[in-house]
């Protein structure tokens, strides 16, 4: 961190630190919330996004099935709250040299701080299966869930590809199918086929086997180091057991690309090498957050708290007390059964001993699917049926 405190050393504290976010999503939203905080009026934000709205993803798997839906946010609205610059457009180049970035509109924004909060682009990795779209949740499966109301549909399988996205939502439509199958007593195999050691392994080893317990009273199959192909409809290749199943219906999530941003590096995938600080790897002043990043756990949660590691950095260079701090991510998320959700809590390096759980919540609890400090308690404010308002960023610790 030695460049970042020469800078402050010799920069006019009176000035304001231009911070130039890319992207509207969750990690460039807490890192806004963050940063105000952080660095108060130290700093002027802008915001860069083509949309006009913040999409809360991860409740999208409950659309099918009636029992909840993807929460659309006014983004302007928010970035206001964050005291933020929301610029409508599309970040297209990034030239470090001069701290400008080009937008797809042909548009040159200077920075003295660059945030890059992009996302990953979803690919289908495969043919003959229902490809899992978190946009169009809905749309794909509602049909599904009708057939196994009724019947049709006997035989159910989900795959999770390699390289491995978020495999939570497998668990989750699993779940979830199971049992509406059990409510509606029709006759229902389901299975899941994913490269994991162990069902939601990264969570730790008691958190994934009380969730092994779950599937096996639901009689849901899981195949565990499992390398998937899908030669053909209703069709799965199993490797390395060479084993073939069989399935009325075959929905795989997607495979995970990085944006490859011109002008910066990025890894085969195009995933962007960041390093313990968040700052992007060889280029001065710019940050990543996110699933952009080559991080491998691709969590809003975690896009979340890498978010805030970039914003105490940012905050240093506008000269603000605070200290910069390495990224190590707790994981926290909350699984939804069709029945009580379970929150699940644990820690992939497991350096501040975060202790793992997997806890029954109770119908009338509604946690947030994403343990977000800053951007949290600013939706549940926008939440329809929340009380309040929006209001300036108030942070609220996530739950330990």
């Amino acid at each position: 961190m030695t460049d970042l405190h020469n800078t402050v050393a010799g920069r006019d504290r009176t000035d304001r630190v231009k911070v130039l976010i890319a992207g509207g999503g969750v990690a460039g939203l807490e890192a806004a919330f963050a940063l105000r905080e952080f660095a108060g009026d130290r700093v002027a934000i802008s915001i860069l996004a083509p949309t006009e709205e913040f999409v809360y993803r991860p409740m999208s798997v409950a659309e099918p099935f009636s029992s909840g839906r993807a929460e659309h946010y006014p983004l302007a609205e928010l970035a206001d709250a964050a005291g933020a610059k929301l610029v409508q457009d599309a970040l297209a180049q990034v030239d470090a040299t001069n701290q400008q970035v080009r937008t797809a509109s042909g548009a040159e924004l200077s920075y003295d701080a660059l945030l890059i909060c992009l996302g990953a682009t979803l690919y289908k990795r495969y043919e003959h299966t229902t490809n899992v779209d978190d946009a169009h949740m809905d749309e794909l499966l509602h049909g599904l869930v009708q057939d196994i109301e009724a019947g049709y549909t006997h035989s159910l399988a989900f795959i999770v590809p390699t390289p491995m996205p978020w495999p939570l939502p497998a668990y989750e439509l699993a779940l979830m199918a199971s049992e509406r199958a059990w409510d509606m007593q029709t006759d229902l195999s389901v299975t899941v086929l994913t490269p994991e050691k162990a069902p939601l392994a990264i969570f730790g080893a008691d958190v994934s086997l009380a969730l092994s317990r779950l599937l096996t009273e639901r009689k849901i199959e899981v195949v565990t180091s499992a390398y998937c192909e899908v030669p053909e409809a209703k069709t799965i290749q199993i490797h390395p057991s060479g084993r073939s199943l069989k399935a009325d219906r075959i929905i795989a999530l997607p495979e995970l690309r990085g944006p490859a941003i011109s002008g910066l590096p990025s890894d085969n995938g195009g995933f962007i090498p960041i390093d313990a600080y968040a700052a992007i790897r060889g280029v001065k002043h710019v940050w990543a957050a996110g699933d952009a990043t080559d991080y491998p756990v691709k969590h809003g949660g975690v896009a979340a708290q890498m978010a805030v590691t970039a914003a105490r950095c940012i905050a240093t260079l506008a000269g603000a007390s605070v200290e910069p701090q390495e990224f190590d991510p707790v994981l926290e998320g909350v699984l939804l059964t069709g029945g009580r959700p379970r929150y699940l809590r644990g820690q992939p390096t497991g350096a501040n001993g975060a202790p793992p759980e997997l806890l029954t919540l109770e119908h009338d609890d509604h946690p947030s699917k994403i343990a977000a400090r800053y951007l949290t308690p600013q939706l549940a404010a926008l939440t329809p049926g929340s009380r309040g308002s929006i209001n300036a960023a108030v942070p609220v610790a996530a739950a330990k």
